[in-house]
């Protein structure tokens, strides 16, 4: 099913690199959406000290309102908890209109992501989703989380919580698994999926090795939680000018269909449609 996209047809649904900001650091929301990022989200949950969430839900319908540059999104709190009915509520209720996509958290069920999307309108909802994957039953359901409804279009991997829940370490080896699963549900939906963020802030090489880690995964992008983590991501997750040549070769190379012998390698129809993938994340036209 189509739907109408809201402020211009923008999507997420390519994004390589979204950021997050806390809602109750409206100066940081404007250092944030001049990163560089293909979106920014405004965090209602976790980053937001319980006190500090009404503030948060201000600011973020301000930000909402005033922004045009770029997609803007809000992580509300989890649809289980008294929070997350007031984000909804906020949402539905404020002068401001909707973000461009909402970011729901701890998402165990598609009834979850159905009900979030009825809530905010239904077919008549301009807006996305992105289910967090971030416990066992999430997990277990994420083939269906990532079908639930149309509005869907990514999955994001909330490793740190899910590893906190299986009570694995929260590195990449022990997560391996968890992240592979995911990947195989948002590839049966058709849609993105998103990786963790990197937590370590002060080195660009354990960000690069992520990245690269995720991008050979099947990951389509990555989350950021700092500004200075939006180049690095962006430019692990965007082919390079020699790939989208290549890719270019082998789409030439393969027009009479079939197997065909290429610079010493068979092409096939698969090599034909991950070239004609590297060629849509780098925004252009095959």
């Amino acid at each position: 099913m189509s739907i109408e996209k809201h402020r211009g047809g923008r999507s997420i649904d390519t994004a390589r690199v979204i950021l997050f900001v806390p809602g109750d650091r409206p100066e940081r929301i404007a250092r944030a959406l001049s990163a560089g990022a293909d979106a920014v989200v405004i965090d209602l949950e976790d980053s937001v000290a319980p006190a500090n969430k009404p503030a948060a839900r201000e600011a973020a319908a301000r930000a909402v309102e005033t922004t045009r540059v770029l997609p803007v999104g809000v992580r509300v709190n989890a649809l289980t908890t008294p929070d997350g009915i007031r984000d909804l509520a906020a949402l539905l209720e404020g002068p401001a209109g909707f973000p461009d996509f909402v970011v729901l958290p701890k998402v165990e069920s598609a009834a979850e992501a159905r009900l979030c999307t009825q809530v905010l309108g239904g077919r008549n909802w301009p807006g996305e989703l992105v289910c967090a994957i971030e416990s066992g039953a999430g997990l277990e359901h994420a083939a269906e989380i990532a079908a639930a409804d149309p509005h869907v279009v990514a999955l994001g991997f909330g490793g740190a919580d899910l590893a906190a829940a299986l009570g694995a370490e929260p590195a990449w080896e022990p997560m391996l698994p968890a992240r592979a699963r995911l990947i195989w549900a948002a590839g049966a939906a058709g849609i993105s999926a998103l990786d963790m963020p990197c937590f370590d802030l002060d080195s660009a090489a354990v960000l690069a090795e992520e990245c690269r880690r995720a991008r050979a995964l099947g990951f389509t992008g990555k989350f950021a939680i700092h500004p200075k983590q939006v180049d690095g991501v962006r430019q692990a997750f965007t082919p390079t000018a020699r790939q989208v040549a290549d890719a270019h070769a082998v789409l030439r190379a393969a027009e009479d269909g079939g197997a065909v012998r290429f610079r010493g390698s068979m092409i096939d129809a698969a090599q034909v449609r991950r070239a004609r993938l590297v060629i849509e994340r780098a925004g252009g036209g095959a």
